[in-house]
């Protein structure tokens, strides 16, 4: 860490997730869409990944993964005083998500909820906003959880991204600690050259029953090729920024805990980046892309696993729509 920086105080002191039950083998979409066999698998580089049914609810998977959380780490309930909901697409316009997940809680009734939404990369946005609050000692422990069900959006017309996404949810507590833990950097950028390569158009005033609006306008809409290419001319520029703001330099750190956004995306990380296998947290062929989820799980994955932890730092990093890129730099 460079000398002239201080450490924003924030201590990870529990991680959790929650799936749903049905696992989707590529396999199975082989014959969903007519493929011959190992298509799919070859195509999206996934195995297996988790689809939740149509019924299923996205504020219960989330309150899943915050009581997995508190339990394996022997966290009363009662000592959250506030709870972040860091996923991409709401449980509904209004009220937020946040509440909703509250109501099928084991958590206080009464306490701060909120969401964050900066798409896949939510959950970094919400833990340097919840850095931020527990500095002013108005909030001791916060809950901060992510879940999507990707699944309800996916167009299976669309190859290129059909195959790739999985449903599910991931929780993180965190306090604000002694100060021998925390946040370095945190750098995040948008560039709107990108703001229609990723999207769902309805779910919001642009398009509705009044404005128009069509089916096809609440599904997942992605040109990846744009996207994939505006993302690529943007990277090595951006990690610059990030070794400068942190001090470190991306060799330096222990454990890179990636958006888990295809298998090209990760090759790209090793490739182009130069992230080695022995730093990157990579649970896609068994998850997919979870969305917001998906850096929370593998944050998880590095937790349970004894990469986060045990390593001097870490780091966080994603795309999401917008076009944004984040990353944080963070001492364990």
């Amino acid at each position: 860490m460079s000398g002239n920086r201080s450490i924003t105080p924030l201590k990870i002191i529990a991680s959790g997730v929650a799936l749903p039950e049905n696992k989707i083998y590529s396999s199975m979409l082989d014959e969903k869409l007519n493929k011959p066999k190992g298509f799919v698998e070859k195509h999206s580089g996934i195995e297996y990944r988790f689809h939740a049914s149509h019924t299923d609810s996205q504020a219960v998977l989330a309150s899943l993964a915050i009581q997995n959380a508190l339990h394996a780490n022997h966290i009363v309930p009662s000592s959250i005083d506030m709870l972040i909901n860091a996923s991409a697409i709401p449980v509904q316009a209004l009220p937020c998500s946040a509440a909703h997940i509250l109501e099928q809680s084991n958590l206080n009734q009464g306490i701060a909820c909120f969401d964050v939404n900066s798409s896949c990369i939510s959950f970094i946005t919400a833990l340097q906003v919840a850095a931020g609050l527990l500095a002013t000692s108005a909030y001791q422990r916060i809950a901060i959880v992510s879940a999507d069900i990707a699944s309800r959006g996916i167009d299976w017309q669309d190859k290129e991204s059909s195959l790739i996404f999985g449903d599910g949810a991931a929780c993180v507590v965190v306090e604000k600690g002694d100060g021998n833990s925390g946040i370095i950097s945190y750098t995040h950028t948008t560039y709107t050259a990108g703001i229609d390569f990723c999207e769902i158009r309805a779910g919001g005033t642009r398009r509705n029953p009044r404005a128009g609006m069509t089916d096809d306008d609440f599904l997942f809409h992605m040109q990846g090729k744009k996207l994939f290419r505006l993302a690529s001319s943007l990277i090595e520029d951006f990690m610059q920024q990030v070794s400068s703001e942190s001090g470190i330099q991306l060799k330096q750190i222990g454990t890179v805990i990636p958006h888990q956004a295809s298998h090209l995306s990760l090759e790209h990380m090793r490739q182009r980046v130069g992230v080695t296998t022995e730093q990157l947290v990579d649970i896609y062929c068994h998850r997919g892309n979870q969305v917001a989820a998906s850096i929370p799980s593998a944050l998880h994955e590095a937790i349970i696993t004894g990469r986060f932890y045990e390593k001097p730092s870490a780091m966080l990093i994603g795309t999401a729509a917008g076009l944004a890129l984040c990353a944080m730099v963070l001492v364990p």
